[in-house]
C-alpha cells in the first residue's frame, strides 16, 4: 500500500541566529525530494556544543518564526527548546513519528555531520526514524563522502541521499560580529530577523 503521508523535511541547527543561507537550504532540500513541509526546529540543549554564546532558545525560536513567516512551506518548531534537559536528535524523531506516524521524515545535515553522526545517541534509532539528506557542498570531497554514505548504509541500514547544494557564504557567527561591529545586516538574515535584532539588542556584548 501506498503511503499517504507527508514527507517531512526537518532542519535543526542552533540558528543563533537563522540566516539566508539555512533558508536556500531549505529551499534546495525541498526541490530535491519534493518535500511538503519543512520544520526549522532551533536546538534546546544540544550536548555535542557550547552554550556561552547562544541566545535563549525563545528568542532564537522568534526569529525562525519571523524568517518562514512568509514561506508556506516552512514551519517554525519549539519542539526542541521546549525539552528539558539535553536535547537528542533520536527522541526528537521519535516523538514526530509517534506523532504523525504516516509521515515520511526527512532530516537534512551538512556534509560535516555525516562523519560525526555514528558517535551521536543511539544512531540506530535515527537511521530507522528518517531519510537523511546530505547537503554536498563545492568543497567536499565527493569520493570520501560517498564513501562514508555507503559504509553507514551498510551498517545501520539507513537511508542516506546526497544533496547538492551550492553553499552560500554567511554563517551565524558573521552576523553577531556584525552586530557587534556596527555593520549591516540585511543582506544575511530576512528583514524580519534584522529588525527583531536590532530592537531586542542582540549580539551587542
Amino acid at each position: 500500500m501506498q503511503n499517504k503521508g507527508n514527507r517531512i523535511g526537518i532542519l535543526g541547527g542552533t540558528f543563533n541566529p537563522i540566516h539566508n543561507g539555512h533558508l536556500k537550504l531549505a529551499e534546495a532540500a525541498r526541490k530535491a525530494e519534493q518535500l511538503d513541509k519543512i520544520l526549522i526546529m532551533p536546538s534546546g540543549h544540544s550536548y555535542l556544543k557550547s552554550h556561552m554564546q547562544v541566545l535563549d532558545g525563545q528568542k532564537r525560536y522568534e526569529m525562525v518564526k519571523l524568517a518562514v513567516s512568509d514561506i508556506p512551506y516552512l514551519s517554525a518548531s519549539d519542539m526542541e527548546i521546549m525539552r528539558a534537559g539535553n536535547t537528542y536528535t533520536y527522541e526528537t524523531l521519535a516523538l514526530l513519528k509517534k506523532q504523525y506516524p504516516d509521515d515520511i521524515f526527512y532530516f537534512i545535515m551538512g556534509a560535516d555531520n555525516l562523519f560525526s553522526i555514528e558517535n551521536w545517541v543511539k544512531p540506530e534509532e535515527i537511521f530507522a526514524n528518517c531519510i537523511i539528506l546530505v547537503a554536498v557542498r563545492n568543497h567536499m570531497d565527493d569520493d570520501c563522502l560517498k564513501a562514508k554514505a555507503e559504509e553507514l548504509k551498510a551498517r545501520f541500514l539507513a537511508d542516506i541521499r546526497l544533496l547538492p547544494f551550492d553553499a552560500v557564504a554567511i554563517s551565524s557567527t558573521q552576523i553577531r560580529n556584525c552586530v557587534l561591529n556596527g555593520e549591516p545586516i540585511d543582506t544575511l538574515v530576512p528583514k524580519k530577523v534584522a529588525s527583531y535584532i536590532r530592537k531586542q539588542h542582540l549580539y551587542n556584548i
